[in-house]
Formats: structure tokens, C-alpha cells, sequence
């Protein structure tokens, strides 16, 4: 009787732009599948992005249909997410797709940013196909993480809005991990011995393929790590962010480090990273409570601006005429009738990425 082959799936995972290109990159170079086809190499990211395509394309689709960003800066948001994760069709999808890649290969990484949004996804679908996960999150000073997205990403989202999502996208990825097999990596340690950081994992992980380093593979690794990449050696006198969300992200960076360090991720760590998102999650709802105004006009229907004091916007479009003339109990069977209608074109959107 054939004795089954052992298996390693690495998740590299946390926010982007803090060095998750260059780990993905180098265990592919070291003897991890990553899977095809991958998202092509640009000016931002010259050495690759070690993301495969239909990862990307599957995830962003889940964030679309729940109105999320991938650096989305809301606590809330992570329910919101979990929830196009509890779609049979959604994990149909995924376990899939990644039964095919490890039948292609024993050891497979897989890198996107996007993939800590779906977590208890990946999970699911690693338990069915009898996996145990290792997740890998790099860790990277928000400064320099916030100033790459801005090149890379461009200017649409603030550098405060930036900040407040750095801190809770690292929140998140420590705590949805905490009970799984998992290491953390400073980018600068990374770049500083490569080798050394790598044997780390392959060591506390229990990977082959990193704890007894191929020559061969090491000296591939050796032409791919440039250290004159990391060019954002940056601090916040560049960034326009609030002293309190500077603040309180310098707390995070402190709290979170200890974890990259032996012996470092320990119930005492945890315990302060739970305090910090405490804390995050009350200035967080602070700001939403002074911004109410802000919201209430950006949610604005049909010219009509939200309620109150008897005045009136713009005219009513003509659809809006129409619509009030229809009975309100009526209106609402109206628009579960159409929910109902709208579920698998949302669920076909998101599986367009097969």
C-alpha cells in the first residue's frame, strides 16, 4: 500500500506592500509551486508579485460583492467579508482549485494580499482536502508600508485613511492566525539574511524545503533578493496622518514585533495586540460618529438629502416619482423578489475568476 505523499501550504499573508512579494518570490525560488498563471511583474514590483492570477481575480470578486477594499480600514468589514465565504458555491470554487494545485505539487504558496480577508475560507477548504495550513505574514514599519502603496496604489485613498487600515489588517491577520501554525517576519530582517530568516521558518513550520536548503535553489535566492529595492526608508514627517493614528500605530508596530522574535509569540504579546484593537476599534467608531454628516450626504438617493428640519433637496428624479406611487408593502415584496433574482448573477460574478 502506497503511503501518502506529505503536503505544505504556506499562506503568505497581511498587508500589502510590506515585503509579501519578495517572501513569495524567494520560496518560489527555493522549491514551492506557485501556481499559474501569475499576475505579471511592473515598475512597482520589478521582481514579480508571486501572486496567482486566479487567486487574485477570485478574491477580488468576493471583496466586490461585499463593498469591500482591500485595504479597508472598517473593524466592521471583516464580518461583511466572512459572509461571501459561507456560499457552498464560493468554497465549491476555492477547495477546487486547490485540489488541482496539489495534485500539480507537494509544497504550494500562495501570496495575495487579498487572502487575509478570506481566512476562514482557505481554512475550510484545507481542512476538506485533509491540509494543515502555515501562514507567514511579513511584517514592515507603516510608514514605509503606507508611502510603497502610495506609489504603487496611487492617491485615491488619504494616508490617515491608509494608516487606519494598516492597523487593522495587521489587528486581524494576528488574531484570525493566532490558534494556527504560523511565523512572522520582519521585511528589514528579511533583506538583512535571508538565509537565516528562511531556516527560521522551515524550522518552525516543520518545511523541508527551508530547513535543509538546496545549494542549488539558494544561490537562485541569492540573485533574487536585492536589497536596493527597499527604497521607502521613510518615517511620518513624510505622511500627513493625525498624531493619535501615528500614534497608536507606532503602539501596534511595537506590540507586533516581539512575534518575529524566538520565543516572541507568546499569550502576554497576544494579550497587548487584543488591548491595541480595543483601542483602534473605539477611535474608529469615534470617527465615524463625528463623520455622520459626511456619510449621511455621500449616501444621498434620487437628490434627497438625509432627513430633518423640513428641507428639501433637489427634485426627485422621475423614477423616485414613480416608485412612491407604489404601495410601501407592496415596494418591499418588490425588492425581496429581486434579491432573490439577484443572488446568482452576485455569485456568478464571483466565480468568474475559475
Amino acid at each position: 500500500m502506497s503511503v501518502p505523499r506529505p503536503r505544505s501550504l504556506v499562506l503568505v499573508v497581511g498587508v500589502g506592500r510590506s515585503g509579501t512579494s519578495l517572501l513569495a518570490g524567494m520560496l518560489g525560488q527555493l522549491g514551492f509551486h506557485i501556481p499559474r498563471p501569475e499576475v505579471k511583474a511592473n515598475s512597482t514590483n520589478p521582481r514579480g508579485f508571486g501572486e496567482p492570477r486566479w487567486v487574485v481575480d477570485f478574491h477580488a470578486a468576493l471583496l466586490r460583492s461585499q463593498r469591500i477594499t482591500v485595504n479597508d480600514s472598517r473593524p466592521a468589514a471583516w464580518e461583511r467579508a466572512a459572509r461571501s465565504g459561507e456560499d457552498p458555491a464560493v468554497h465549491g470554487a476555492l477547495r477546487d482549485w486547490l485540489a488541482g494545485q496539489l495534485r500539480e505539487a507537494d509544497a504550494v504558496v500562495v501570496k495575495d494580499p487579498r487572502t487575509v480577508w478570506h481566512l476562514p475560507l482557505w481554512m475550510r477548504c484545507a481542512a476538506d482536502l485533509g491540509v494543515t495550513p502555515s501562514f507567514v505574514t511579513m511584517l514592515r514599519h507603516p510608514a514605509e508600508t503606507l508611502t510603497s502603496a502610495r506609489t504603487s496604489y496611487g492617491t485615491w485613498q488619504s494616508a490617515a485613511s491608509r494608516a487606519a487600515a494598516w492597523l487593522n489588517v495587521t489587528l486581524e491577520t494576528e488574531r484570525a492566525t493566532r490558534d494556527a501554525q504560523r511565523a512572522f517576519v520582519r521585511y528589514d530582517d528579511l533583506l538583512a539574511d535571508w538565509r537565516g530568516q528562511v531556516t527560521r521558518l522551515g524550522e518552525l513550520l516543520e518545511l523541508p524545503l527551508l530547513r535543509d536548503l538546496d545549494p542549488a535553489r539558494a544561490a537562485l535566492v541569492d540573485q533574487f533578493v536585492d536589497p536596493t529595492l527597499h527604497r521607502n526608508r521613510v518615517r511620518w514627517d513624510d505622511l500627513e496622518v493625525p498624531d493619535r493614528l501615528r500614534e497608536m500605530a507606532e503602539d501596534v508596530w511595537r506590540a507586533v514585533g516581539p512575534l518575529a522574535q524566538p520565543g516572541g509569540d507568546v499569550p502576554a504579546a497576544h494579550a497587548a495586540l487584543d488591548e491595541q484593537r480595543t483601542r483602534f476599534e473605539l477611535l474608529y467608531r469615534e470617527a465615524e460618529e463625528i463623520a455622520q454628516s459626511s456619510v449621511t450626504a455621500a449616501r444621498r438617493r434620487g437628490g434627497r438629502a438625509g432627513g430633518g428640519g423640513g428641507s428639501k433637496g433637489a427634485a426627485p428624479t422621475l423614477r423616485v416619482r414613480l416608485a412612491r406611487r407604489v404601495p410601501v408593502e407592496q415596494r418591499r415584496r418588490l425588492r425581496r423578489a429581486l434579491g432573490v433574482l439577484r443572488a446568482p448573477r452576485a455569485r456568478a460574478r464571483a466565480l468568474r475568476g475559475r
